[in-house]
């Protein structure tokens, strides 16, 4: 059984991950991925992709998109027609996508850099590799959604 101690590790693992340079999704979902039996180079390879709002497109924010993915890997189906496990995942995405907006003020990645369209295309992919992880905000999105996925694992445990 999974412990807060245990939680509050993988928390600081996701903010870790951050600051040696995986993307924000790499970060939060790798830091969970195992309890799902994914190792952690496949669940770095799946999650590649989600970072920079999806692909650099500053859409959908790559930690919130971290927690997405946990949530079909903790209630998903792989059964075209399990329309019950389709609503449960679904109910999750939301209160997750809700908590998460709560917590940083939207689940866009644009907005939360406060990005306009064109310089969000724009922005040098150098610029946030040369830049000093600890001081980025996005070490922020990382952190708020390691701890609300935390909290989802430590609630539904009780």
């Amino acid at each position: 059984m999974i412990n807060k101690q245990d939680l509050d590790k993988r928390v600081e693992q996701a903010v870790e991950n951050f600051e040696s340079g995986y993307n924000c999704a790499q970060s939060v979902f790798s830091a969970f991925a195992d309890l799902y039996g994914l190792d952690n180079d496949l669940a770095l390879r799946l999650s590649s992709s989600f970072g920079g709002g999806i692909g650099k497109m500053r859409q959908t924010c790559g930690a919130a998109c971290g927690i997405f993915m946990l949530a079909g890997l903790e209630k998903g189906t792989n059964r075209p027609k399990d329309n019950e496990s389709r609503k449960r995942v679904y109910q999750l995405i939301q209160y997750l996508a809700t908590e998460f907006k709560k917590q940083n003020g939207s689940i866009n990645c644009g907005e939360l850099l406060g990005l306009t369209p064109i310089t969000s295309v724009n922005a040098s992919p150098e610029a946030l590799a040369n830049s000093d992880f600890k001081k980025h905000p996005c070490i922020k999105t990382v952190e708020s959604a390691a701890r609300i996925w935390a909290g989802y694992i430590l609630d539904k445990s009780k």
